[in-house]
C-alpha cells in the first residue's frame, strides 16, 4: 500500500521549513556579508554536497518568556556526517539565521550525539563555530549543554581529529569548546573569539579596547596564539580544513594518510648548498631549506604568524607525511623564546598522539635572553618543548644544519631526547656555547694579559670550535648518526623515515585506574 500523499507533504513542509532556517531575508543579510549559511558550509565541505543529518527535526523544550511561540528549525546547529576525499567524516554548523546559533539544551545534545557517533565510528570531527552565546532562556540547562560538549571534547581528544572553525561570533564560555580542539582556523572578517567583550573589560578594568585589538583573527593567529590558521572568507576556511585532514588520520589506531611512492629517488640536490651562507653570522632562511627537503608543494604551515622564529607543519617526503620542527634564524636569529616553546611542543604532542613522524630542523643559537623571559616563566615553558620529545613515542629524525647552542640543542631533539637518527651538516656547531662566549669565559684572565687580545681570541675561537664545536667532536661520541653533505639531504631522511615506519616504542604506564580507595 503506497504512502498517502498527507503524509509525505507533512514530511516535505517539515523539511523545507529545516532547509530555510532563519528564513529567506535572514539568509540574504548573510550572503550580502559574504557568508555561507550553516547547510552551505555543509555542502560544500562533504564530497559531492551530499551527507546525513541528525536531528533535522529537533525542536527546542524552552517555555520562559515566550520562546514557546517562537520555531527554531534545528535548534540552530546543522549535525551531519558525510565523506570528504573520500574518508567518512563528522561535522557540525551553527546556524546563526536561527536564533542567532544560540546554544540550548537540544543544540548542545545534538552536537554531543554527533561526538558521540563519531568517536565510536572513529572520524575525524569538523565543528564551525557561528554562535551568538548561550541561550538565556534556558538558564542553566545551556550553561550545561555547554559543559557536557567540553567534556566530549576533551574524551575525543586524541583520539579523532578535531578542527574548529570561527566563522562568526564565539564569545564567553563557547570559546572553550574550540580551545579544547586540535586545530583552529578562524576567518578574516565576520568572525571575532573573546571570553570578554570590551564593555566588560572596561566596566571591570577601565580599560577602553577595541574588538581588533584582541578578539579578531588577525590577534589570536599574531598576539595570543589561540589560532593556527586565517581564511579569507568562508570558502577559504573550508578548504583549509579539508587540506588539513588529508595530513591527519581518521583516527589514533590509524595510520597517517601517507601516499607512498614505491621507490624512493636517491639523488643529490646542489642547489641547497646555495642556500646556506658562507658567514655562520649570516642567517639561514629554514623556510627554503624545507622547501628543497619536502616534496614540492607539500609544505603546509601551521601557526605562520605565532612566534615566526619556530616554524612547525605538515609536508611529505617521498609521499610519506611527516611533521616539521625547525628554528627559524631569519627572526630573533632563531632564539628559542616562550612563545615558540609552547607552539612547538603542541604541534609535537599532536603529531606523536596521531603517529605522525617528526623532522627536526636545527639553527638555534640558544634560549632568548631578557627579563621579561626569564618572569614570563621561559623555564616552565621550555620545559614542554624537552617533556613533548622525551614522551613521543614517534619516529624522529633530527637534522643539525648550524648552530645548536647549550639548552637549545637539547630542546631540539637530539639522541639523548630520543631521537631515531641524528644527521648534521659539515657546517653544524655542536657545543654548551658559542665560541665567542666560552672566549669570554675559559680564557678570560690569557686575553686581559695578552698583547694582542684580538689576534689571541681569533686563534682561541678556532681551536675551540675545531675541538669543542665541531660535529665530528658529537660523531666520535656516538651523538651523530652521520655528518653528511646537505646535498643528500632529502634521500637521507627520505631513506631514513621510510625505515622507520614500523617503529614500535612505550613507555612506562604512569596511572593505573580502578584502584580501589
Amino acid at each position: 500500500m503506497a504512502i498517502e500523499k498527507e503524509l509525505m507533504d507533512k514530511l516535505q513542509a517539515r523539511r523545507d521549513e529545516a532547509l530555510l532556517g532563519g528564513g529567506q531575508e535572514r539568509i540574504d543579510k548573510r550572503h550580502a556579508k559574504g557568508q555561507m549559511t550553516a547547510r552551505e558550509r555543509l555542502t560544500s565541505f562533504f564530497d559531492g554536497g551530499d551527507f546525513i543529518e541528525f536531528g533535522m527535526h529537533a525542536h527546542h523544550s524552552c517555555t520562559n518568556f515566550g520562546l514557546e511561540k517562537r520555531k527554531m528549525p534545528g535548534d540552530g546547529v546543522v549535525c551531519a556526517t558525510g565523506t570528504v576525499d573520500g574518508r567518512p567524516t563528522a561535522a557540525f554548523a551553527q546556524d546563526f539565521t536561527v536564533g542567532g546559533g544560540a546554544v540550548g539544551r537540544i543544540h548542545a545534545k545534538k552536537i554531543c550525539d554527533l561526538l558521540d557517533y563519531a568517536v565510536k565510528a572513529g572520524m575525524p570531527v569538523i565543528g564551525i563555530n557561528d554562535s551568538g552565546g548561550a541561550r538565556i532562556q534556558e538558564g542553566i540547562e545551556a550553561l550545561a549543554g555547554y559543559g557536557q560538549v567540553f567534556f566530549r571534547n576533551v574524551l575525543l581528544s586524541g583520539v579523532v581529529p578535531q578542527i574548529s572553525v570561527i566563522s562568526g561570533p564565539c564569545a564567553g564560555g563557547a570559546a572553550y569548546s574550540p580551545a579544547l580542539t586540535d586545530f583552529l582556523i578562524m576567518t578574516r572578517k565576520n568572525a571575532n573569539m573573546f571570553i570578554c567583550g570590551p564593555d566588560v573589560i572596561k566596566a571591570a578594568t577601565g580599560q577602553t579596547a577595541s574588538l581588533d585589538q584582541f578578539a579578531s583573527a588577525d590577534a589570536h593567529a599574531q598576539v595570543s596564539g589561540n589560532i593556527h590558521l586565517i581564511a579569507e572568507d568562508d570558502q577559504h576556511a573550508i578548504d583549509l580544513s579539508k587540506r588539513l585532514l588529508s595530513y591527519l588520520p581518521s583516527n589514533n589506531a590509524a595510520e597517517p594518510p601517507h601516499q607512498l611512492n614505491d621507490e624512493i629517488a636517491i639523488t643529490e640536490d646542489p642547489e641547497i648548498n646555495d642556500l646556506i651562507p658562507a658567514d655562520s653570522k649570516t642567517p639561514l632562511d629554514m623556510q627554503k631549506v624545507i622547501a628543497r627537503i619536502v616534496d614540492p608543494g607539500s609544505w603546509f604551515e601551521i601557526m605562520p604568524d605565532f612566534a615566526p622564529n619556530m616554524l612547525v607543519g605538515f609536508a611529505r617526503i617521498e609521499g610519506l607525511i611527516i611533521g616539521v620542527i625547525a628554528n627559524q634564524p631569519m627572526v630573533k636569529a632563531g632564539c628559542i623564546d616562550i612563545d615558540s616553546s609552547d607552539k612547538a611542543a603542541r604541534f609535537i604532542r599532536v603529531c606523536n598522539i596521531y603517529s605522525i613522524p617528526i623532522l627536526s630542523l636545527v639553527d638555534v643559537p640558544g634560549f632568548m635572553p631578557g627579563l621579561a623571559q626569564e618572569r614570563g616563566g621561559i623555564i616552565r615553558h621550555g620545559a614542554k618543548m624537552l617533556f613533548a620529545w622525551a614522551s613521543g613515542t614517534v619516529p624522529k629524525i633530527t637534522l643539525i644544519c648550524r648552530k645548536a647552542y647549550g639548552g637549545a640543542y637539547l630542546a631540539m631533539c637530539p639522541s639523548d631526547l630520543g631521537a631515531d637518527f641524528v644527521f648534521a651538516w659539515p657546517t653544524a656547531e655542536i657545543a654548551v656555547m658559542g665560541a665567542q662566549g666560552a672566549m669570554k669565559v675559559l680564557y678570560r684572565k690569557e686575553l686581559a694579559e695578552a698583547e694582542d687580545p684580538e689576534k689571541l681570541e681569533s686563534e682561541l675561537r678556532a681551536s675551540y670550535s675545531e675541538k669543542f664545536a665541531s660535529p665530528y667532536q658529537a660523531a666520535s661520541n656516538g651523538m651523530i648518526t652521520d655528518v653528511i653533505d646537505p646535498a643528500q639531504s632529502r634521500s637521507t631522511l627520505a631513506l631514513a623515515f621510510r625505515q622507520m615506519m614500523d617503529k614500535r616504542e612505550s613507555r612506562p604506564p604512569k596511572k593505573h585506574g580502578n584502584i580501589p580507595l
